[in-house]
């Protein structure tokens, strides 16, 4: 089947949960996960869930694992560099299944297009866990708008269908 084909299998309006892993942002301040929000309403997608929280890795497994079961798809934005308080990514991977390894990999490539060798300090990944679709995206609202209008939003609805969501 053609990539074509599989899209137009996927499934256009996924239950998506948005966490914004942040110390210094609330939510009247977090632009990143407001961007979030508001591409996937405008493709299609329902937030069901939104919440900022401290980067402290209880709280940010725990929103995911409650969460999980009643999404689709959730995708946390921040605390993916090299800061000691950064802790998203070791969180989320601990959960996935599956890493889709060529999410950080392609995203990687078109941050460094946009910003140069600072690319390198993400760690931005996307996998599986529990069945869903899990993502993790740097805090800037740049890098969340790369992710999301280039690779996320294009495939989610294919990803689900691959799922059985």
């Amino acid at each position: 089947m053609s990539v074509e084909e599989h899209h137009r299998h996927g499934h256009k309006s996924l239950r998506v949960g948005v966490v914004t892993a942040s110390d210094s942002r609330s939510a009247e301040t977090d632009e990143s996960g407001h961007l979030i929000r508001d591409l996937l309403t405008a493709a299609g997608h329902r937030v069901e869930y939104y919440a900022v929280l401290p980067d402290d890795p209880s709280r940010i497994r725990q929103a995911l694992l409650d969460n999980l079961r009643n999404l689709d798809a959730i995708i946390v934005n921040g605390g993916t560099g090299i800061a000691a308080r950064d802790s998203t990514i070791e969180v989320v991977r601990m959960l996935l299944d599956k890493e889709l390894e060529g999410f950080g990999e392609l995203f990687r490539y078109l941050s460094y297009q946009q910003i140069g060798p600072a690319a390198i300090l993400s760690r931005a990944l996307a996998g599986v866990a529990a069945g869903k679709v899990v993502a993790a995206l740097p805090g800037s609202p740049g890098a969340c708008r790369l992710a999301m209008e280039q690779l996320l939003i294009p495939e989610l609805g294919h990803m689900a269908h691959l799922l059985k969501l």
